[in-house]
């Protein structure tokens, strides 16, 4: 082509002028050119070598994890074989053993016998005692112990009212006279024959120690079968009538009672004396 064809010289204008012989101008040009090839490659190009590394660590990982789960998997089946042989051993004793018909009996290990807990200082204690009654009087008098025993009570309820000693013979006397000091019920009245009684009499309605009518105003029937309630009731009338303690044993009985008989009580005063002496 001729040099002076218009294409030509199109050609010549855009070819890039010769490399310089300078170095300088020489590596620009070189790293100008290796800049512009990696901004051509792009972000993947980039990439692409830590790709790399990091496949080639995570299969050096794997590699190390596998040989050291293979040594464990080897020590852990060295460390079992020794085990397992004792277990067959031990299965062939058994075996052995239960097969023998002439295993002793392995003798049962002796007890000691447990000591006798001593006993407490509480349980020592010895109990409180029940309060026992007071003896019964001996009969005096050839009085017998029924008798005694209610001449007891009549003294007892005279000293508890306060009553003087002459008083007490009074009603010792009375009760002598009347039923021979014994609780007696009365054969008029069957109601009284249910509470405690020593005999029973036919003297009307009279019943008790002294004989006292329920229908005079003594009382009720259980309450004069009562021997101490009867008692009261005979202390009570003798302190109400004037001058009983200036009166004979006879008199002050009779003013009490009432009795068919006003003399008949003097008999009884010097036993009912002794008596009363014996229980106070």
């Amino acid at each position: 082509m001729h040099p002076d064809d218009p294409l030509d010289q199109k050609l010549t204008q855009d070819r890039p002028a010769a490399r310089s012989d300078d170095p300088a101008s020489t590596e620009q040009t070189t790293g100008r050119h290796r800049a512009a090839e990696r901004r051509r490659r792009g972000p993947r190009a980039l990439l692409a070598p830590t790709a790399v590394r990091v496949a080639l660590a995570t299969g050096v990982t794997c590699l190390l994890g596998a040989t050291a789960f293979a040594c464990t998997r080897e020590d852990a089946d060295a460390a079992r074989e020794p085990v397992a042989e004792a277990l067959a051993e031990r299965a062939v004793d058994d075996e052995r053993a239960s097969r023998s018909l002439d295993r002793a009996v392995s003798p049962s290990p002796t007890l000691s016998p447990s000591p006798t807990p001593k006993p407490t200082p509480s349980a020592t204690r010895k109990a409180p005692r029940k309060p026992t009654a007071p003896p019964r009087p001996r009969p005096v008098a050839g009085l017998t112990q029924a008798q005694m025993d209610n001449a007891k009570v009549i003294v007892d309820v005279g000293v508890e009212l306060k009553m003087p000693r002459r008083a007490l013979v009074v009603a010792v006397a009375t009760s002598m006279q009347e039923s021979r000091l014994y609780n007696l019920a009365s054969d008029v009245l069957p109601e009284s024959t249910r509470y405690p009684h020593q005999g029973s009499g036919s003297d009307h309605d009279s019943v008790g120690l002294f004989q006292q009518r329920p229908s005079s105003g003594w009382g009720t029937v259980r309450e004069l079968m009562r021997p101490s309630y009867a008692a009261r009731a005979f202390y009570e009338a003798l302190r109400d009538v004037p001058g009983w303690q200036q009166m004979s044993v006879a008199g002050a009985a009779q003013a009490v009672q009432v009795s068919a008989f006003p003399d008949a009580y003097a008999q009884h005063e010097g036993l009912a004396t002794t008596v009363v002496a014996a229980l106070t």
